[in-house]
């Protein structure tokens, strides 16, 4: 089992929660359960409706859209995370590529850290706005 240390650690290289204090990112780890998977395992699966995003802790993962591998991904990466804000369907497919740790946040138990700490919401609201500028970017120039 890993240390809430180690956990903690893992959420703040994530690009979702970058302008989150210490003790927000504290505030999020407790909120998620540890679980491990086999290699092979199915994670998230494109077209799903999801209610929980997974940050890899230990182990690497396969991501496919529509079939094609986008890429393998490894701890300090979180996938499923636009299931934190809403229900809508999953955009990629997750495997396990090795045996997995990974940190669970429910939508539930996330948006409850949320509801505590409303200053969250606006950190997660730049950030959200960021991915989005980046992505215009990328597709306008």
């Amino acid at each position: 089992m890993a240390s809430k240390k180690a956990y903690v650690d893992n959420l703040r290289n994530i690009q979702l929660f970058q302008g989150c204090s210490q003790k927000d990112l504290e505030k999020i780890a407790k909120a998620g359960d540890e679980v491990s998977m086999p290699s092979g395992s199915l994670i998230v699966d494109q077209g799903q409706t999801g209610r929980e995003a997974f940050v890899v802790l230990s182990g690497t993962v396969t991501v496919k859209r529509n079939g094609k591998k986008i890429g393998s991904f490894g701890p300090g990466t979180i996938v499923g995370e636009l299931s934190l804000l809403d229900h809508g369907p999953r955009t990629a497919t997750v495997v396990c590529e090795t045996d997995c740790t990974f940190l669970l946040l429910s939508q539930r138990t996330f948006l409850a850290v949320v509801d505590d700490v409303p200053a969250l919401a606006h950190k997660l609201l730049a950030s959200l706005a960021g991915r989005i500028r980046d992505l215009d970017r990328q597709y306008f120039g």
